[in-house]
């Protein structure tokens, strides 16, 4: 391929950034001189040299001295300073150490007030790197037909991607292929539900969180798996345009940084008006002491200045700061914690935005009896009882069962980061998961003795997902499933089997024929069914 031409497709490219979902997946792959089986190792290689790594790069980076001097230009700590340095005179004039000690009180509270200031801002400045994180250290690609893992900076538009549950986006890219494909994008939408992929070409003026037959830098992929070619990377990415966004700088004040510097000024007018007159009293009624009159009003002017307001409002919006950030909310400056505040009305797609993504269960029933699921958000710690007693699952077969099958048909875990537990998977099944914890089942040793040998992922058509196991040793497992595929089904059938399946409850139901009540097996009936679902 000729560098001129490589250069005209790329000029093609960034002016399709609104239209790939647009296009059929041929056409995709045509516009990016690419094909199904991937890139070549020295046509990727051209390709990086000329449109450069994918990763999020600093734009315009603030130095830590301009943010610590952004500390002292608002108008009441200048006042501040000009009073420090007043006290100071008049201390050193008078042999006053009180002056002084004001000078050095004042001095304090100015420093103290631009530390936190600067501790905050400084700390919010890093918000790039969260977004950093948000990136894929590896993605897998094709390469001439073969399937390689690379540096996910090194993806460029043209390669191939294997998306598999548990893989996070390296880059943008359109669908080629998806089957029971599932992605997570709260990260870039806010949207907790996981998004059901398809490869259908959409409207042109869909929105982003509307772009079905696309996948998203930094989204994560909660179940089935698909192929999808790279559209862009980097800074032009959807996520890459957020970090441009993090790091544009704004001028505009907030409503309290106006009300301050008006107040700042209004307290400067107000105590040079006073100073002033206190002063022309004084020398009307004794001309002979112009000097004792000087310093009385100036000493007067530096005592009414309130000092300790700007620490007083710094403070206090670096506590609403610091809980905002425990709610996962990323803050730059200082001041627009105040500005959030003064919100009259909120426009937001509540879903995801009000929303914590958590699931709960919290009714369970197994067989005709009912068992209340207690605990909050993915936290192990709960319980599971029925008629306020807590289940036994030793004693209780169909509970038990009921619990394994919810681990079993699942792609969901459980772990903790940091201080909070949190689900890796769609959060539907990863309540599934810490219902069963809750209940005391040993959700590892259940799919250590029962690994998965096939499945059918869930789609909006089937509205179930099935699962097919076996009690053999990991290894076995992997053994049959590298076999082709029709002598593993001929290997398959010689096994002890268990099929697992969860979904819709009409759909579960209408494919089932018995229930176990009491620890036994017995029919199900039409009533049975309708009791179920109602």
């Amino acid at each position: 391929m000729s560098g001129t031409t490589f250069i005209t497709r790329a000029r093609v490219r960034r002016t399709m950034a609104d239209e790939w979902h647009s296009l059929p997946a041929d056409d995709v792959l045509r516009r990016l001189d690419a094909s199904p089986l991937g890139l070549n190792a020295s046509d990727a290689a051209r390709r990086l040299a000329r449109i450069g790594p994918n990763e999020l790069v600093r734009t315009a980076r603030i130095s830590p001295w301009r943010i610590l001097l952004a500390q002292f230009v608002d108008v009441l700590v200048i006042v501040l300073i000009i009073a420090a340095i007043i006290s100071a005179v008049l201390g050193t004039l008078q042999g006053e150490l009180a002056d002084l000690y004001d000078a050095i009180l004042i001095v304090a509270i100015v420093i103290m007030n631009a530390i936190l200031g600067f501790v905050q801002e400084y700390r919010a400045e890093r918000s790039l790197e969260a977004l950093k994180g948000l990136a894929a250290p590896k993605a897998h690609v094709l390469r001439e037909g073969g399937i390689v893992a690379i540096p996910s900076r090194e993806l460029v538009p043209g390669d191939v991607t294997v998306l598999a549950a548990g893989d996070r986006v390296a880059a943008d890219a359109r669908l080629l292929e998806a089957a029971g494909l599932r992605l997570n994008e709260a990260s870039l939408t806010g949207e907790s539900q996981p998004v059901v992929k398809a490869i259908e070409p959409l409207p042109r003026d869909s929105f982003v969180g509307d772009r079905k037959n696309m996948v998203f830098m930094g989204t994560a992929v909660e179940g089935g798996r698909g192929k999808a070619v790279v559209v862009e990377t980097g800074m032009a990415t959807e996520l890459g345009k957020i970090a441009g966004l993090v790091q544009q700088e704004t001028k505009e004040e907030t409503p309290l940084q106006k009300q301050l510097d008006r107040l700042g000024r209004q307290i400067g007018i107000a105590i040079l008006s006073a100073a002033a007159l206190i002063f022309g009293i004084g020398v009307l009624r004794d001309p002979g002491h112009i000097e004792l009159m000087f310093l009385t009003a100036v000493g007067l002017a530096v005592a009414a200045i309130p000092e300790g307001l700007p620490a007083i409002v710094t403070i206090s919006l670096a506590l609403g700061l610091q809980r905002m950030i425990r709610r996962g909310a990323l803050i730059r400056k200082l001041p627009a914690v105040e500005a959030l505040g003064a919100a009259s009305v909120i426009c937001s797609d509540k879903t995801g935005t009000l929303t914590k993504g958590e699931m709960n269960v919290r009714i369970l029933l197994a067989g005709p009896r009912s068992y209340e699921v207690t605990g909050e958000g993915f936290d192990p710690k709960g319980t599971v009882k029925a008629d306020g007693s807590l289940a036994d699952l030793a004693a209780d077969a169909a509970l038990r069962k009921l619990l394994e099958c919810g681990v079993l048909c699942n792609d969901a875990t459980l772990k903790r980061e940091r201080d909070r537990w949190v689900v890796e998977g769609d959060p539907t099944e990863g309540a599934l998961v810490v219902a069963a914890v809750r209940a005391g089942l040993d959700v590892g040793a259940v799919r250590t003795r029962w690994p998965r040998v096939a499945e059918v992922a869930f789609t909006s058509e089937r509205k179930k997902m099935s699962t097919l196991h076996a009690a053999l040793p990991p290894s076995e497992v992997q053994e049959i499933l590298a076999v082709p595929e029709g002598e593993r089904h001929q290997r398959l059938q010689d096994l002890n089997l268990v099929l697992h399946v969860k979904g819709a409850p009409e759909r579960i139901l209408a494919a089932c024929s018995h229930h176990v009540v009491d620890g036994e097996r017995k029919p199900l009936s039409d009533n049975d069914r309708r009791q179920y679902l109602f």
